[in-house]
């Protein structure tokens, strides 16, 4: 059974500013002469591995909301100081979803594919807004 993980990104006040710092990201990591990647270090490294790598994403929350999912590919150890962590490999492509407000939490949690938020369609209610307007909306309930 699929489960994925969904975590807090810090920093970005927007998806728009999430995809713009993965891209800058990839682009640095290319002109090092290193592969490309997407990696989110983490600490612990899940106990479900088996079913977060059955199709898992990794579910993004920015300002209380999730807004988007990347696929993840791969969960590789790593060290840190010596310390043992968990990279949480994830595909290039963001797929935007339909927003639900998630409360904040410390680290990453599993999420059950049935609480999950679908896939928002290209030509979405919303999509042309931009995106402080957009949480505006949604946070008053209007979108």
């Amino acid at each position: 059974m699929t489960v994925h993980i969904i975590k807090l990104s810090v920093g970005p006040d927007s998806l728009e500013d999430l995809v713009a710092w993965q891209k800058l990201r990839l682009k640095e990591l290319k002109a090092k002469g290193k592969t490309p990647e997407l990696i989110h270090i983490t600490r612990h490294t899940p106990k479900r591995a088996d079913e977060v790598l059955d199709g898992g994403s990794i579910y993004w929350v920015i300002k209380g909301w999730i807004v988007a999912r990347q696929k993840l590919v791969e969960l590789r150890p790593m060290k840190r100081g010596g310390v043992a962590h968990c990279g949480l490999v994830h595909d290039k492509k963001m797929i935007p979803v339909h927003w639900q407000q998630r409360r904040a939490f410390q680290g990453w949690r599993y999420l059950d594919p049935k609480d999950a938020p679908a896939d928002r369609d290209a030509g979405d209610h919303g999509d042309d807004l931009p995106p402080a307007l957009r949480l505006e909306l949604k946070t008053l309930g209007l979108l």
